[in-house]
């Protein structure tokens, strides 16, 4: 199939294959299933008993074919979209579709299906434009089923793993993993790990692996695009408006991004170092993600700062923050809960008249010493 694929790529090899292979399983007559079975050193299959069958053995298989079917109907979709023009997927309507059809399949004998990329580009390539060439294939599906089943039947596995390896092969494209392995870390480590976990274990286990490992560095690249900015009120003027705050003892920053555990750190040590201030100004508005470590690093910062007499107003915290902060304690940790506002400029024009007052009291107190 590979050599004829190279030679004449138009022809179905495939067919020719198994229709040869076929023929020649039924005049030798041997159980050629069962004698690969036994020459590959693999157990022979056996059927369970449904009596007392323990079900939890299915959750992760069940967690890897939703998964793999996921990806794959999205992958097939997406190679649609670009071989046509102006034609674009929803993939919320595609996997719900998906979905259905996998739970209601099972209780007629059915196994879960997928999108296929290479039935995919088939169609397109042959013009088609709407789902009359889904439902034409599944009818031709159809058709073979009721009146050719018995033929089909007759198929030995063997010429049908034979046709899956060859169309695994043709799959793999050499450019495809070289341009993936030199793209960055990430993609090469869970390249690697999957396959390597595939060829050790199993498909079930390195499918799962290589959803724990991409997710681990898609959060390491959120956490990392958090950082803290100085908030200049007037941009256009920036080293008269930094020298006016840092005059009156104030610096208002604002946090970007995600507040998660690998950011939260940075965090810390960036806002320890401000110092000869009065008042420290954090701007929460544009904080996208928040978890539970970075609300607590930002509560023992706000300790720390209000320790050393700093004192910490809070603008700008969105509402579906707020909770974590008040479970966590970071409100409680301001001097006042009148340092909550709901704006940035608000809580600069405080913090001018909490300087003022301070810088008062420190006169009337220095006063009254000299007296």
């Amino acid at each position: 199939m590979l050599i004829a694929a190279r030679l004449r790529p138009g022809l179905p090899v495939s067919f020719v294959a198994v229709g040869i292979v076929t023929a020649a399983v039924a005049w030798l007559d041997l159980p050629v299933a069962t004698i690969g079975a036994i020459l590959a050193g693999l157990p022979l299959p056996t059927v369970p008993n449904p009596q007392g069958l323990d079900l939890g053995w299915l959750v992760l298989p069940a967690v890897a074919v939703a998964a793999l079917a996921s990806v794959e109907s999205l992958l097939a979709a997406m190679v649609a979209d670009g071989m046509s023009v102006g034609e674009r997927h929803n993939s919320d309507r595609e996997l719900f579709g998906q979905g259905v059809a996998n739970l209601v399949v099972p209780f007629f004998g059915g196994v879960p299906a997928t999108a296929a990329i290479a039935r995919t580009a088939v169609n397109v390539r042959s013009g088609a434009r709407s789902r009359m060439a889904a439902i034409t294939h599944s009818l031709v599906l159809l058709v073979v089923v009721l009146v050719a089943s018995g033929l089909v039947a007759r198929i030995p596995l063997p010429a049908l793993a034979g046709v899956l390896i060859a169309a695994a092969v043709q799959m793999v494209q050499v450019s495809s993993v070289r341009a993936l392995l030199r793209s960055t870390r990430g993609d090469a480590v869970v390249l690697i790990l999957t396959a390597a976990a595939t060829i050790a274990v199993d498909l079930v286990t390195a499918v799962i692996l290589g959803l724990i490992v991409a997710g681990a560095f898609a959060l390491q690249q959120v956490a990392r695009s958090a950082h803290l900015e100085e908030i200049l009120l007037d941009p256009g003027n920036q080293a008269v408006e930094e020298s006016s705050l840092l005059d009156e003892h104030i610096v208002a920053f604002r946090l970007d991004g995600a507040l998660l555990f690998g950011a939260a750190h940075a965090f810390l040590l960036e806002l320890a170092e401000v110092s000869d201030v009065r008042v420290v100004v954090l701007r929460l508005s544009r904080v996208a993600t928040l978890d539970a470590t970075g609300a607590s690093v930002l509560r023992d910062t706000i300790r720390r700062l209000e320790g050393r007499g700093v004192t910490v107003l809070l603008p700008g915290a969105r509402d579906e923050h707020r909770g974590v902060f008040e479970r966590l304690g970071v409100f409680a940790t301001l001097s006042d809960r009148r340092h909550i506002f709901e704006t940035t400029p608000a809580a600069i024009d405080h913090a001018r008249v909490h300087v003022a007052r301070r810088l008062h009291e420190e006169d009337l107190a220095a006063g009254q010493l000299a007296g």
